[in-house]
């Protein structure tokens, strides 16, 4: 991949990546009478009636609003609104290709999280799903925990919660690898942005020690005492502990889960971790430190990165298409932490599965099996939306948080039939 190809890419034939096409015929002047007036009232008093039936009569029920206000675009930091579109069009273009989702994206030019929240507010009636993108930290945690509680359709930050939900899955698998359990791993989290918040909060449902689980940031350490503040949302990560560097950090470490910056992690911070170590450097587009680096330094190492061109990539595909796919089809009004966690361990599952030839065949592969080079499945795997959106529709409906009930065995077949499984 190179900058004239990306951008041809996005040029033509036309620009951007996603495009509104009609899901009815509109070429009789009978087909113009019910998809406009006089017919298209009739829909309309229904919903007056009652507004469940937006769901039936309109693409509300099939609709996710991709929102951002540009200040933390992939690895491009604060670059606005305008210029994150094509990352929010990208988004829209994986929900559809991913999930079968339609999606709009909606950059908004306003930095104030007040005002930020009261304007995403006013699209409920639009979309059955926010997915919150590209937001700053410590404001993107204000952001949506107050949507959460005002809104009543599902919003999830995908930069935390599927960054979390697809990289507990691989440490998970790993240290199972290891024969390590997760209460007795100590894990060290480098970055304390969205994503680094999201993953230590994620670890700890996912039956991680609270007490074992160390971060450290651009200030350093976050011990109990540290002066350097950096907001509510992270105070469970101020550890009782005496080291105040990375590298001290890293002595006898099971996990170590970067979300920061490159050249952080050297050969000898990594040589200090304890046997068959899971090591996830997941700053992009280079790592906290190189793949080759690691396996150098830690032949016994378990290793995963952002990147497509080393094994087990912590890819958000594998998350978000499926999260709402699972959400949407329950009209589920939240997203919960049971539903995050069914979705971690629906990955752990399908990594498990033998792998299907359609996706060996789309990475050129002969074979392919759960391993220290395969904790995490791939994205073109089907499998993968039939089970985490099985996964989270279920939990969903045993925490409540459903408006229709499904049958989930029902609820399987029809995806398999729908994702060719």
């Amino acid at each position: 991949m190179n900058k004239e190809s990306a951008l041809h890419y996005h040029k033509y034939p036309e620009p951007g990546k996603i495009d509104i096409v009609s899901s009815k015929d509109c070429i009789t002047q009978h087909d113009l009478s019910l998809a406009y007036t006089p017919g298209v009232a009739e829909p309309c008093r229904e919903i007056v009636l009652d507004s469940s039936a937006a769901y039936d009569y309109t693409i509300k029920g099939n609709l996710v609003g991709v929102i951002t206000d540009g200040t933390a675009v992939l690895g491009l930091g604060d670059i606005g609104p305008l210029a994150g579109k094509p990352v929010m069009e990208g988004k829209a273009l994986l929900f559809k290709r991913f999930a079968k989702i339609n999606a709009f994206d909606i950059e908004i030019d306003e930095k104030d999280p007040a005002e930020f929240i009261k304007i995403v507010r006013s699209l409920e009636p639009t979309f059955g799903g926010i997915n919150l993108e590209d937001i700053s930290s410590p404001r993107c945690f204000e952001i949506e925990e107050k949507l959460k509680k005002i809104m009543n359709i599902p919003v999830f930050h995908d930069d935390q919660h599927g960054t979390a939900v697809i990289c507990a899955a691989g440490v998970l698998n790993g240290i199972e690898i290891a024969g390590k359990k997760p209460e007795n791993c100590k894990v060290v989290v480098c970055g304390a942005g969205a994503a680094g918040v999201s993953i230590a909060k994620h670890l700890i449902n996912c039956g991680f020690d609270e007490k074992k689980i160390f971060c450290f940031d651009k200030d350093g350490v976050l011990f109990k005492g540290r002066k350097e503040t950096v907001s509510p949302y992270h105070s469970f990560l101020f550890q009782d502990t005496t080291a105040r560097t990375l590298s001290e950090l890293m002595d006898c470490a099971d996990v170590f889960i970067g979300v920061s910056v490159k050249g952080l992690v050297s050969e000898e911070m990594i040589v200090k971790m304890a046997q068959n170590p899971v090591i996830f450097p997941m700053a992009n587009p280079d790592p906290e430190i190189s793949y080759e680096a690691v396996m150098k330094a830690r032949p016994d190492a378990m290793v995963g990165t952002g990147r497509t061109d080393y094994p087990n990539q912590v890819n958000n595909v594998l998350g978000f298409p499926a999260i709402f796919r699972g959400a949407l089809d329950i009209r589920a009004t939240s997203i919960t932490e049971k539903m995050k966690m069914a979705a971690t361990h629906a990955l752990v599952k399908v990594a498990k599965m033998p792998v299907i030839k359609s996706v060996l065949d789309v990475y050129g592969l002969d074979s392919l099996e759960f391993g220290r080079n395969y904790l995490i499945p791939k994205p073109f795997d089907p499998r993968v939306l039939v089970e985490v959106a099985a996964a989270v529709a279920l939990a969903g409906m045993d925490e409540g948080v459903n408006r229709i009930n499904i049958d989930i065995d029902e609820y399987r077949s029809r995806l398999e039939r729908d994702f060719n499984v």
